[in-house]
């Protein structure tokens, strides 16, 4: 008989471009071979050029969206990504604690990438003095990280200082993302704190692409592959390894679209 197929769940925001969030974790998960579901926090409005709005969910609206989710499935890991209130964060709380959920991994979206912020400052707070103690991970960015902790990062000693910060809430790990650090590096560090180690995971940096959704697809990759029973940091491995791979997929599509649009 063929194993079950892992169950993963992603609550987090529809971005209707597909270039992030709750469609990004979907797709994610599935090249991991786990199922997907999904509950919805915020419907936004935007594409590659920006967000130019959202309509927030409600809590009975989360509420009512887990429900059936739980009802049903055996949920093996959890990506948080989008909590823009206070009242979703308390509501997700309750629910994840109620369902003794393991396995849970937030991505801390607090501005989009064309500057939007994206939560309030209270939602902040809820979700540093209840949600993070569940979080098996988080793993927010560098601009993130300084927001979360008011640590002004500029190198590693301050990259260690708000990985600590966290920690002391109650977080088991914490993985800093370096894709805002040492940007005239050729190598791309991401910063893993698990207790009082931190380790760096160094890539090579692939110039001259952006891609919007990375966020989502790495902390989705490390759902799934802690889904698999993967340890902490091979799943974090194994994420940077697939979203590396989906980056520099995107570069060469771009290149493919360059030359056949300048050779017609």
């Amino acid at each position: 008989m063929k194993p079950r197929q892992k169950t993963c769940l992603a609550v987090a925001g529809f971005d209707p471009s597909g270039g992030a969030g709750i469609i990004a974790d979907i797709k994610t998960f599935a090249a991991f071979g786990c199922r997907s579901t999904a509950a919805i926090t915020s419907i936004t409005f935007q594409n590659s050029d920006g967000v130019f709005g959202f309509v927030h969910q409600t809590p009975e609206s989360i509420c009512k969206q887990l429900e059936g989710i739980f009802n049903e499935f055996e949920v093996a890991a959890v990506k948080i990504g989008m909590v823009p209130t206070e009242e979703l964060v308390t509501e997700l709380t309750t629910i994840l604690r109620a369902q003794n959920v393991k396995n849970i991994v937030i991505d801390p979206i607090i501005r989009s990438s064309s500057g939007v912020d994206l939560i309030d400052d209270q939602a902040i707070d809820a979700m540093l003095s209840e949600l993070f103690p569940l979080a098996t991970i988080v793993t927010p960015n560098i601009p993130e990280a300084e927001r979360l902790t008011g640590i002004e990062i500029k190198n590693k000693g301050d990259i260690s200082s708000a990985a600590r910060h966290p920690h002391s809430l109650g977080v088991e790990n914490v993985l800093i993302k370096g894709g805002h650090f040492e940007t005239d590096s050729s190598t791309a560090r991401d910063f893993l704190f698990t207790g009082h180690e931190l380790t760096v995971l160094e890539t090579q940096r692939i110039p001259n692409v952006s891609v919007r959704g990375t966020g989502c697809m790495l902390s989705s990759a490390i759902a799934a592959n802690l889904a698999h029973g993967k340890e902490l940091i091979e799943a974090v491995r194994v994420a940077k390894d697939f979203v590396r791979e989906a980056i520099m997929t995107e570069k060469e599509f771009k290149i493919e679209t360059h030359t056949s649009s300048a050779e017609s």
